[in-house]
């Protein structure tokens, strides 16, 4: 006797396995970690990062295995992947600041000494390989803070000076003068991130009394100084059952106009990253970490390459650095 139902039953199994095999390939996530050389000074982690040109620059930091603070400064040729030593930070030794850099000059402030929280600021000339401490931050001395540049200007807001804070201050180079602008919306905190797209800064993430703050603000550049508030709330980072971005003492970068958002404390410590689009407003997670997953971590970009580095797990602290590449597929063997 025929069997009429060999052929429907094996079309069927073809058609399961090609949908399962779909579905596998839509949900494959992507994003490829690539080790590069060690940051060359000791590990460490709550250091500061900033680029001028096609260098980065890390230093600062706090390694509490030897409860030493850091003071050394340390530059990073991507394309030749090695570290050179340069001069050292003439401020005191510390933890906890910010960096960042306008044009071709590098900014350091803010940070905690083990005693105090901090306010002095200090401008880093690359080409004479000098620092010069500038005005101090106008606002309250502070540890934890977020500091970015934007349109010329750099500005520094959130953190701890004994209390969580939420306030904002931007600084004019061409004068060396701080003037405050209006608050970051929504709840204060410590220990966030930023990235810069374009001309607006994104700032989200952190903790406050003891919570991670769900909610993530947008500051456009252009309406600074206008009459207009210069904040707009963007999606919760929990709208989504699916995300999972909450923590504190992440790091935050930009490429390609895309923002990220990747490691930190999560109730653990984390290795995972996330990607914001921000015409849409969505994000998107991409491949973890390959090395340990760490809190109090630093990143930088460098032509459209992005870079993690150093950190700390519990009493665990690291050197090692990984370049991020958002579109290729994950390759361990790379």
């Amino acid at each position: 006797m025929k069997n009429y139902f060999k052929m429907p039953v094996l079309a069927a199994l073809f058609l399961f396995f090609m949908i399962c095999a779909c579905e596998e390939e839509e949900d494959e996530i992507l994003g490829n970690w690539i080790e590069r050389s060690d940051f060359e000074g000791k590990t460490r982690s709550s250091s500061v990062a900033f680029t001028i040109g096609d260098k980065a620059y890390v230093g600062t930091g706090f390694n509490g295995s030897d409860d030493e603070y850091y003071v050394d400064f340390w530059r990073y040729d991507a394309q030749m992947n090695y570290w050179q030593k340069i001069s050292d930070f003439p401020g005191t030794a510390r933890s906890s600041a910010v960096g960042f850099s306008i044009d071709k000059k590098g900014y350091v402030g803010t940070g905690f000494d083990g005693d105090d929280e901090l306010g002095d600021f200090w401008e880093y000339d690359q080409d004479s390989d000098s620092w010069s401490q500038k005005a101090n931050f106008a606002g309250s001395p502070r540890r934890s803070a977020v500091g970015f540049s934007l349109n010329g200007k750099g500005y520094i807001g959130t953190g701890y000076d004994g209390s969580d804070l939420k306030d904002f201050w931007e600084y004019n180079p061409q004068n060396d003068s701080w003037n405050q602008i209006p608050s970051l919306g929504g709840s204060k905190r410590k220990e966030c991130v930023a990235f810069v797209i374009g001309n607006t800064a994104y700032v989200g993430t952190g903790i406050h009394n003891g919570s991670y703050e769900k909610d993530f603000w947008a500051l456009n550049g252009d309406l600074v100084g206008s009459e207009e508030f210069p904040w707009e709330q963007m999606q919760d980072l929990d709208e989504d059952d699916d995300y999972l971005i909450l923590r504190f003492g992440a790091v935050g970068f930009s490429i390609n106009n895309r923002g990220y958002v990747a490691t930190g404390t999560a109730g653990y410590i984390s290795n995972t990253i996330w990607e914001y689009v921000p015409g849409s407003d969505i994000w998107i997670e991409r491949t973890g970490l390959e090395g340990a997953p760490k809190t109090d971590a630093v990143a930088f970009t460098l032509n459209d390459r992005a870079f993690v580095t150093i950190g700390r797990n519990g009493s665990t602290y690291y050197d090692d650095l990984w370049e991020f590449r958002p579109t290729e597929e994950y390759d361990e063997d790379d």
